[in-house]
C-alpha cells in the first residue's frame, strides 16, 4: 500500500475497490489503492509520491482486460473521466489524451469535417489502450494515424516520444520499458461532415448488429490469425453458444465471450482455454488472445 499525503491530491482514491465495477466483463476482485487523477498535474503529483516498487496499472474503460478473482495487490490508475482533454493543435491535428473515448475522438474529427478516424467509434475502450495495442476495427488501425505521442513513466516524468520509438504491429506495441501513453496527435483528412457522421452511424450499427454489445463482454477475446478469422474458427470447432459457470461463447460473434449474469473471472478464463484447446485439435491453429490479464487467481 502506497504512503501518499492524500491532502496535496485532488483525484479520487479508494482502497480495496473491486475491480468488477471497472471492468466491461464485470468481473475481477479488489485492488489494493484505486486513484481516478483530477488531471494530468494531478497524476504528475500522485506518481511523484508512489513507492517506486509499488505494482502498477493503467485502467481506460476497462475493456481488453480480465481481472482475475484473488484481484491486484498493487495501484490501479483509472483515466476514465480524468485525462480527457482534447484540442486542435493545426487544421488537421488533434491532440487527445488517453482517457478520452475513441468513439468520442472519432465523433470530434467528424464535426469538424475530417476523416481517417471513423474506425475509432468501433473500438470499446480509451484512446490510451488503443495507442498500447494498436486497436483497429473496420480495416482501420490506431497507429495509422499517430504523429507524436506524449509519455509518463512511474516518477511522473513527461517525454515526448514519435512512431519510430515503438515497434508496431498487429493488435502489438513495444516501447520504451516503463512508460504509459498520456495523450497522442493525430493527423487527419479532409472530408465532409454528413460523411463522416454517416460512416460512424453506419459503423456503429454494423457492430451492434455483428457483436454482442448489450452483454458484458471484453470485446475480441483472440487475435486473428494470418489469413483467417478466430471466430470463424472457433465456430467451425462447434463453440458457439459452449457454455463454462456463467461464461459463454457469444452465439453472435464467436470471438466474444459473455458474462451470462454471475461469471467468475475463473470461469473466463478456463473457458478461454477450452476454446484454445478444442481450435487447436480441430485446426491446428494456436488462438493467441487480445485479453490482458492482471491479479491473483484465488
Amino acid at each position: 500500500m502506497p504512503a501518499l499525503n492524500q491532502q496535496s491530491l485532488r483525484g479520487e482514491m479508494r482502497f480495496d475497490e473491486p475491480l468488477s465495477r471497472h471492468t466491461t466483463w464485470r468481473v475481477g476482485g479488489p485492488v489494493s489503492c484505486f486513484y481516478r487523477p483530477a488531471d494530468r498535474e494531478d497524476l504528475v503529483r500522485f506518481l511523484h509520491q508512489l513507492d517506486s516498487d509499488e505494482p502498477l496499472f493503467w485502467l481506460g474503460l476497462g475493456s481488453n482486460l480480465l481481472v482475475r478473482d484473488g484481484g491486484f495487490k498493487g495501484t490501479v490508475i483509472a483515466t476514465k473521466g480524468s485525462l480527457v482533454a482534447s484540442e486542435w493543435r493545426s487544421d488537421r491535428l488533434l491532440y487527445a489524451e488517453s482517457g478520452i473515448a475513441c468513439a468520442k475522438v472519432a465523433r470530434i474529427a467528424a464535426r469538424a469535417g475530417l476523416c481517417g478516424v471513423e474506425f475509432l467509434a468501433g473500438i470499446p475502450g480509451t484512446l490510451g489502450g488503443a495507442l498500447a495495442m494498436n486497436a483497429g476495427a473496420f480495416g482501420g488501425e490506431t497507429w495509422e494515424r499517430v504523429v507524436r505521442v506524449e509519455t509518463i513513466d512511474r516518477f511522473g516524468e513527461v517525454r515526448s516520444r514519435l512512431p519510430e520509438d515503438f515497434e508496431i504491429a498487429y493488435r502489438q506495441v513495444r516501447g520504451p520499458s516503463g512508460e504509459w501513453f498520456l495523450a497522442a496527435e493525430l493527423e487527419m483528412e479532409a472530408g465532409d461532415v454528413d460523411a463522416a457522421q454517416r460512416r460512424i452511424r453506419q459503423l456503429l450499427e454494423r457492430r451492434a448488429a455483428t457483436q454482442p454489445t448489450s452483454q458484458p463482454s471484453c470485446g475480441s477475446v483472440f487475435r486473428n490469425p494470418p489469413g483467417d478469422f478466430a471466430a470463424r474458427l472457433i465456430e467451425a470447432a462447434g463453440l458457439k453458444g459452449r457454455r463454462l459457470g456463467g461464461a459463454q461463447v457469444s452465439e453472435k460473434h464467436a470471438n466474444f465471450i459473455i458474462n451470462t449474469g454471475d461469471a467468475t473471472a475463473r470461469d473466463i478464463e478456463m473457458l478461454i482455454a477450452e476454446v484454445q484447446r478444442e481450435v487447436a485439435a480441430q485446426s491446428g491453429i494456436e488462438l493467441t488472445t487480445e485479453v490482458h490479464r492482471i491479479g491473483d487467481s484465488s
